[in-house]
């Protein structure tokens, strides 16, 4: 019993220090404003036959839809779509260069959009270093550190995909209350003024009118 718990120990800080060398594929994630009748580019630099994927979600404002296309370096276009909420794009660079990546608002005249987007360039390394060339079963530490680190992306995909939505729906929710607010002040107003001429007329009907009386002089 008192062996099991340095033995325990020492798997836990193996098994930080497997997840901690694990590196992550080269990436962008990024939320920004895009104004109304603008356009916006990023770009990066892909090495040829190295795969990239592309995530975006349009998180507040209009109809919640953007304008999105890819260029590869000679300038050819090989994604474009118009007026979409959310979308994904994977692709396998045939050309070495710059790539570009537009998000485009240019069809709404008075939208404000809140843009997301993640940019993955190339593969997840494995955890262990000689995962793919080793041909002996992985250990019981091995296997649990790899089904520790497959866990934690699941984690992390699930907190952005939860973030986003609860982004969006805080959006709707407080676009909701601003228009609640004015219907309710309007409805105020229009509630007054009728209360003023019903008063108004009520107290004209009960109003005494007097007869002038003009004295005649023969």
């Amino acid at each position: 019993m008192g062996s099991a718990a340095p033995c325990f120990v020492c798997l836990l800080l193996l098994l930080l220090l497997l997840l901690l060398r694990a590196e992550r594929s080269q990436g962008t994630e990024l939320t920004f404003e895009l104004p109304d009748s603008a356009k916006q580019c990023f770009h990066e630099d892909v090495q040829r036959g190295v795969k990239f994927s592309l995530d975006y979600q349009v998180i507040t404002g209009g109809h919640y839809d953007v304008d999105c296309s890819v260029e590869d370096p000679l300038g050819n276009t090989i994604y474009r779509e118009t007026k979409k909420q959310y979308d994904s794009f994977t692709y396998q660079a045939e050309v070495q260069g710059v790539y570009q990546f537009c998000f485009s608002n240019e069809f709404s005249t008075f939208s404000h959009k809140t843009v997301y987007f993640d940019l993955q360039v190339g593969d997840e390394p494995p955890i262990l270093p000689d995962m793919g060339s080793r041909v002996t079963a992985l250990t019981q530490m091995e296997s649990a550190c790899v089904t520790i680190h497959e866990a934690l992306r699941t984690v992390v995909d699930s907190q952005t995909h939860y973030r986003l939505r609860e982004a969006q729906d805080r959006a709707r929710a407080e676009d909701l209350n601003s228009r609640v607010s004015y219907w309710s002040l309007g409805e105020t107003i229009v509630l007054f003024v009728v209360s003023i001429s019903q008063v108004l007329l009520l107290k004209s009907f009960f109003t005494e009118k007097r007869p002038i009386s003009r004295a005649v002089h023969s």
